[in-house]
């Protein structure tokens, strides 16, 4: 038995003033009127800030564990706990003139993001499969009532109800395959497993127990075949919730897929690496091809990201410090796209206007230059094209996964990539050379904070670009390189 030791609370220091910040904000909340509810969001945002800033202050200079080795804290935890915070912060800053212009926007909103978050964090510092698994169904549960937020559309019920049975399915399975990792190794602890891997009396029952994690973590990131709810779930969730879900979780997935598959089961990579390689071919070939015939933006961002998440597994297939520093690198950018992508779309929405479809973007540039150069911006990166931070994001992902010979791997993303641009140049297309429809009017909200930030967001992808080295260098030295 462990005994408790008070440093380990300094080493979760920055979770426990996060929980303690989410439970103020829900008795604050309780207290304000509706039309004050700008509180909420401010608290909220500096909630954000304040834990950032404990993350970043106490970030160690060697991996530290807390509580007998179920709570890590290292740099990659470090990386992705500030790209999380940074991302819902900016979906927060996104979501809420669109939330309360359709009356949605309820403490609920921020409080159920709040502690989704907060499972991201737990997530990503697991040093241990229950440590993952709570963090994982913290995530998912606040996730499922998010999606369900906006009681009065169908749409978003079903999404929810969707996204909530087959989450469910995921989570046994991925529960399933803990269960068996653990009758095969004799310990929870992600250190131990890998250090018994070798020796394991029944490899064929850890063999399954991987076949098993592999299926709940492609299912997390959204990886075919086990894509199903995506498409549905953004497209019906609120335009303010899918900006949330669409960014931050994919970087809690790949804490996930780091912590279990290399920190846990390293040893047996020679497995699960064949397993990804397959999986990368089917979501890039799935997700740029039904996104070419999609017309809603939101399911066309949704199959996006599914390819994307192809690219991302590039960097897993070889189980090298390398593809993985450079799979880190991949999910910040995709995350930082993303939230802005979506922000766009709620941007431009109105009440009785949702500026989901891509038609809704015809004439944009006649109607605001500006805002038409920021979703082009935005459309070029996720296509990688140079020097956006997209492109640099394949680039590296590319090179890792021929360096690891998979040089197949890499030509197939290469070709899927140039497909891809069909349907992000079509949106380029419709904004710059189509005309707007008739009667359709563009009218930009008076929220000046969200203009702003959209503004630095999209010129940040372009900024990034050029200055991509010191993210690089960072996500290398997460993984001592």
């Amino acid at each position: 038995m462990t005994e408790f030791n008070t440093r380990d609370l300094v080493t979760i220091l920055p979770e426990l003033v996060f929980l303690g910040s989410i439970g103020a904000i829900l008795i604050v909340d309780l207290f304000i009127k509706p039309s004050h509810r700008i509180v909420t969001h401010v608290l909220s945002i500096i909630a954000l800030a304040v834990t950032a800033g404990f993350v970043w202050s106490a970030a160690p200079a060697e991996r530290v564990t807390a509580f007998g080795g179920m709570f890590v804290v290292d740099m990659i935890a470090t990386t992705l706990k500030l790209a999380v915070l940074l991302t819902t912060a900016l979906a927060l800053v996104y979501g809420r003139h669109y939330m309360q212009e359709r009356k949605l926007l309820v403490g609920e909103f921020y409080l159920l993001i709040l502690f989704a978050t907060l499972g991201m964090l737990l997530l990503v510092s697991a040093g241990n499969l229950v440590t993952a698994y709570l963090g994982l169904e913290l995530l998912a549960l606040s996730s499922y009532a998010l999606v369900a937020l906006n009681r009065d559309s169908a749409i978003a019920a079903e999404a929810a109800i969707k996204y909530f049975v087959l989450g469910a399915l995921a989570s046994g399975m991925l529960l399933y395959g803990m269960s068996m990792v653990y009758g095969a190794t004799g310990t929870l602890d992600l250190a131990r497993i890998v250090a018994a891997t070798p020796n394991v009396q029944h490899p064929n029952l850890l063999a399954v127990g991987v076949v098993f994690i592999v299926v709940g973590v492609a299912f997390k990131l959204g990886a075919v075949p086990f894509h199903m709810w995506l498409p549905d779930v953004y497209h019906g969730a609120p335009t303010a919730v899918t900006t949330f879900i669409g960014s931050a979780p994919k970087l809690a997935a790949f804490g996930l897929a780091y912590r279990l598959l290399e920190d846990g089961l390293g040893g047996m990579s020679a497995h699960w690496s064949q397993m990804l390689a397959i999986l990368a071919v089917l979501s890039l070939a799935v997700g740029n091809l039904f996104a070419i015939a999609q017309t809603n933006l939101k399911r066309m961002l949704a199959y996006s990201t599914i390819s994307h998440v192809g690219f991302l597994l590039l960097g897993f297939v070889g189980a090298t410090p390398a593809g993985y520093a450079a799979a880190m690198f991949y999910a910040v950018a995709y995350a930082l796209t993303a939230v802005v992508a979506f922000g766009m779309i709620a941007l431009l929405a109105r009440a009785g206007f949702e500026a989901d479809e891509i038609d809704d973007f015809k004439g944009l540039n006649q109607r605001s230059p500006w805002y038409a150069a920021v979703m082009a911006t935005i459309m070029f990166s996720l296509a990688g094209v140079p020097p956006l931070f997209g492109f640099f994001a394949k680039l590296l992902v590319l090179k890792s996964a021929v360096d690891a010979g998979y040089l197949w791997l890499a030509i197939v993303a290469i070709v899927f990539a140039i497909v891809g641009l069909f349907y992000y140049l079509r949106v380029v297309k419709v904004m710059y050379f189509d005309d707007a429809i008739e009667g359709g009017t563009l009218v930009l909200p008076a929220d000046r904070p969200l203009r702003w930030v959209l503004s630095v967001n999209g010129i940040a992808l372009l900024g990034l670009g050029f200055a991509s080295g010191p993210l690089f260098a960072w996500c290398n030295r997460a993984f001592g390189l």
